[in-house]
C-alpha cells in the first residue's frame, strides 16, 4: 500500500480577473512544482459538496475527507469549540463568532473583522471583559477568542434544552438547512435571530434566539467600554465592539472513525480551529507543528519537513493550508497570487524532492472557490491534480482551473476524493 498525503488549499479557486490577464491567480501564478505534479499525474475539478453550493471550509472539509455532509453536519459552531475544548452537551448552541466593529447605533457594521488587525492577546483580554461582566438572563455562556477576530460561543438553557435552528447575527451568512453558506450581497446591520422556518413554533429555538439577541447586544455595551478598544481608538484602529455571530447547533456530529471507512491510519496537521475539531471527531490524529512565524518563507518549509517525518508514521496525512482564503476575503488577488506562489516554492519545493514518490500518492485540492471579485466564497468548482505511484499522466501541463477542466478525473464530488486516493494507492 502506497502512502498518501492530501494537501488542501484553502480558498484556492477562483475566476479569471482582467488585471491578471483574465487569469485567475492561480492560473496567473509562477507554480513549477504543482505543475509538474500536474504534468506528471492526472487533474480534474471538484465541486467539493454539491454543485449550486458555496461551501463554508467545515462542510467542504468533511466532504473532502469522505462523508457526506449532508448526513452528518450539525453546525460549525460545535465544530470549533469541541477543538477549543469547551464542552458541547445536547441541547446546548454553539456558534463560531467574529470580533467586528459597529458604529454607535449599535448595529450598523463598519468591519466584520475589525481591520484584520485585531490581534490574539487583544481578542483574549476582551474575552475575559466579556466573561467577567456579562450574564444572561435565562442561561448562561461561555465565550472564547481562538485566533485574531475569531472566536467560539457555547449558549447553555437554565431551565430546558436550546434548539440550533436559529438564524444568524451575521448578516454575511446564511443558513440553508443545516448548512452555513456564505452570501455575495448583504446589507451591513447586526441582524437579530430568529427561529428558522419551520421552528417558529419551537420552545427551544425561540429561547435559543432571544438569549443570542441578549448576548450580542449585553458584549456591544461591554466592549465599547472595554480599555483594549479604548486604546485602539486612541490609536486610530477600529474597536472590536461587537460580537457576530454564526452556524448554530445543538450538538456534536457522530462520524464514523475515518479509520474504519478506509482503513488507513491518518494524521493531520492544520492551522483552523474548525478543522482541527473535524480530525478529533474523525479519529484523525493532530499532528503538532510549531506555531506560526508570520513569515511564510519560514513556516513553509517547516511545514514541509513536518509532512516528510509524519508520513513514516502513518498512512496518510492531511494537511490543510490557509494561505491563499484570507487575501481573497479582501479581494486582494495580488496578494492571493503571491502566497499560492510562496507555497508552490517553499511548501511543494522541500516536500517533492524528499519524497519516495514512486510509492507516494500526491493530492492537492482546494476546499472551495474564494472569488476576489466578491471578497466570498462562490459555488464555483475547485482544480484538483493526483500524482504519484504508477498513475499514468493524461496529458495535463500545469495546475489550474482551465487547465483541469480537461483532465482525466473530469467532475467529481469531495466526498468522491479518498476512495479515488485509496485506490490509487492499492
Amino acid at each position: 500500500m502506497k502512502k498518501i498525503i492530501y494537501v488542501v488549499l484553502d480558498g484556492l479557486g477562483d475566476l479569471p480577473i482582467k488585471d491578471l490577464g483574465d487569469k485567475t491567480p492561480l492560473e496567473a501564478a509562477i507554480t513549477p512544482n504543482m505543475d509538474r505534479l500536474a504534468q506528471k499525474g492526472i487533474t480534474g475539478l471538484v465541486y467539493p459538496v454539491a454543485r449550486g453550493i458555496a461551501p463554508e471550509s467545515d462542510i467542504a472539509v468533511i466532504s473532502l475527507l469522505g462523508y457526506d455532509a449532508h448526513k452528518y453536519y450539525t453546525g460549525r459552531g460545535p465544530l470549533e469549540s469541541f477543538a477549543e475544548g469547551l464542552k458541547v452537551n445536547d441541547g446546548d448552541v454553539a456558534f463560531r463568532v467574529n470580533f467586528a466593529t459597529v458604529a454607535e447605533d449599535g448595529v450598523t457594521i463598519k468591519d466584520r473583522r475589525v481591520g484584520r488587525n485585531l490581534t490574539t492577546e487583544e481578542a483574549t483580554a476582551l474575552s475575559k471583559e466579556i466573561n467577567s461582566k456579562m450574564t444572561l438572563s435565562g442561561g448562561t455562556f461561555e465565550f472564547k477568542n481562538t485566533i485574531g477576530h475569531r472566536g467560539i460561543l457555547v449558549i447553555r438553557g437554565i431551565r430546558s434544552k436550546l434548539s440550533g435552528w436559529i438564524t444568524n447575527t451575521d448578516p454575511a451568512y446564511d443558513r440553508e438547512g443545516v448548512f452555513g453558506v456564505a452570501k455575495e450581497k448583504f446589507e451591513n446591520f447586526v441582524a437579530t435571530s430568529i427561529p428558522m422556518p419551520g421552528y417558529e413554533n419551537s420552545p427551544e429555538a425561540k429561547a435559543a434566539a432571544e438569549l443570542l439577541n441578549e448576548f450580542t447586544k449585553k458584549s456591544n455595551k461591554v466592549l465599547n467600554e472595554a480599555a483594549v478598544n479604548i486604546r485602539r481608538v486612541a490609536e486610530n484602529k477600529m474597536p472590536g465592539n461587537v460580537i457576530l455571530s454564526r452556524d448554530a447547533g445543538d450538538h456534536l456530529p457522530k462520524f464514523p472513525p475515518m479509520q474504519s471507512l478506509f482503513n488507513l491510519k491518518f494524521g493531520s496537521f492544520v492551522q483552523m480551529p474548525v478543522e482541527k475539531g473535524i480530525a478529533l471527531l474523525t479519529g484523525i490524529d493532530i499532528i503538532d507543528i510549531p506555531e506560526s512565524s508570520g513569515h511564510l518563507d519560514v513556516d513553509y518549509p517547516v511545514w514541509a519537513k513536518v509532512a516528510l517525518e509524519s508520513i513514516k508514521k502513518f498512512d496518510a496525512i492531511y494537511v490543510h493550508i490557509k494561505g491563499p482564503d484570507e487575501p481573497a476575503h479582501d479581494g486582494d488577488y495580488k496578494l492571493k497570487k503571491d502566497i499560492i506562489e510562496a507555497i508552490d516554492k517553499y511548501f511543494f519545493a522541500n516536500l517533492i524532492p524528499a519524497l519516495d514518490i514512486q510509492n507516494t500518492i500526491v493530492a492537492v485540492t482546494a476546499d472551495h472557490s474564494t472569488v476576489c471579485a466578491i471578497k466570498a466564497h462562490s459555488a464555483d468548482p475547485v482544480p484538483i491534480l493526483v500524482s504519484g505511484g504508477s498513475i499514468t499522466p493524461d496529458g495535463s501541463m500545469s495546475f489550474s482551473e482551465k487547465a483541469a477542466k480537461l483532465g482525466s478525473i473530469g467532475e467529481i464530488l469531495g466526498r468522491e476524493i479518498m476512495p479515488l486516493l485509496v485506490k490509487l494507492a492499492q
